[in-house]
């Protein structure tokens, strides 16, 4: 409504600046914020340009100024740190595969935005994610669908989010595409409308996430990677070096030049097995810590849909069994590849986000 008080979230990059710029010239009352969220002072990040470093502060607060509304920084640098970067080092050593951009989401990123935007008496936070929310009859909270762009699609990463705080948020780019968004920054003049995506998880801006596990303590066990039949092929320095599915850094046996990849990581051994890519397949998921973007369970079981185990991959054909308290079973049509525990599996309904959880085996 023309008016009325809304907070952007601001990152920094040219996405969530164009979400302001589009909701001050629709006539809204735009107060902007940023979380910082970990310290990169002193590092690439910080003259890279990269999210949580001091130029995408300067950059957030550059473009309040030139849009004309007031600009505030949270310091959520310890939440962030427990909640995220803790975790992200406690799974890396337990031998599973984390998704830290969506651990964010699901544990901090709205909960304090939201509590700013009631201090500040706005009614809605608005953020420069690619998703949309529609509300469509059946509850008060909006559906979760995917962006118009697919490329640029987020959904995946937010359907941790605790349903009911969807009432309160709105996804402005979630009908535009990346292009249109450029286009429509430097018709704003934004001073970030070339700036280069962020590449890299936000408090690993060098990208070797190994030697950021290794420096907090989170390193796995040394051992042996052996083959399917326990025959010793090498040693290896720690298990979070590895994630089920990786190709690189797994020996080739001089006398088969067939490769291998990652099939299973044990933890409390030490052992990373390997083996042919067609031993990667997997029929059945296990997945725990479920949760439904309606705030309901389904009633109706089995639930058909499709299954996303990775940003970049397509949802897969599947059914999901009836949850045994927070866990299910997902059996899909066709067997998937280096399905890593740790990472999320997420329920789709066509473009609509259903729910997920956390894959477990």
């Amino acid at each position: 409504m023309k008016g009325e008080r809304i907070v952007v979230a601001m990152s920094g990059g040219v996405d969530s600046s164009t979400a302001a710029a589009l909701l001050v010239d629709a006539g809204y009352e735009v107060v902007g914020v940023t979380l910082k969220l970990t310290d990169a002072t002193g590092t690439s990040a910080s003259i890279g340009g990269r999210c949580c470093g001091p130029r995408d502060i300067e950059d957030a607060r550059a473009t309040a100024a030139l849009l004309g509304f007031p600009h505030y920084v949270l310091d959520e640098t310890a939440t962030f740190k427990h909640a995220v970067i803790d975790d992200f080092v406690a799974e890396h050593a337990a031998g599973r595969t984390p998704n830290p951009c969506v651990r964010c989401n699901e544990k901090l990123k709205f909960g304090p935005l939201l509590r700013f935007a009631r201090a500040v008496g706005a009614r809605r936070l608005a953020t420069g994610h690619y998703a949309r929310l529609v509300r469509d009859g059946e509850g008060p909270i909006p559906a979760l669908l995917r962006a118009q762009d697919r490329d640029k699609d987020q959904s995946y990463f937010l359907f941790g989010v605790p349903a009911a705080l969807f009432t309160a948020v709105a996804f402005p780019l979630g009908e535009t595409t990346k292009d249109q968004v450029r286009h429509i920054a430097r018709r704003f003049g934004l001073p970030n409308a070339d700036k280069p995506d962020s590449q890299q998880i936000c408090f690993v801006p060098d990208g070797d996430h190994k030697a950021f596990v290794e420096a907090r303590g989170g390193a796995g066990r040394p051992g042996d990677i052996v083959d399917e039949n326990g025959a010793r092929l090498a040693d290896h320095r720690g298990t979070h070096r590895f994630t089920v599915g990786q190709r690189r850094g797994v020996p080739i046996d001089a006398g088969d030049l067939q490769r291998r990849f990652v099939l299973r990581i044990e933890a409390a051994t030490g052992r990373v097995i390997v083996g042919p890519r067609e031993a990667l397949q997997t029929h059945v998921l296990q997945v725990s810590d479920l949760r439904w973007t309606s705030g309901r369970v389904p009633e109706a079981w089995p639930l058909r849909c499709g299954v996303q185990i990775r940003h970049r991959a397509a949802a897969a054909p599947a059914w999901v069994a009836a949850p045994v308290g927070s866990n299910c079973a997902v059996n899909l049509d066709t067997p998937a590849l280096g399905v890593a525990p740790g990472q999320a599996a997420v329920f789709y309904d066509g473009d609509r986000v259903v729910g997920g959880g956390w894959i477990s085996g």
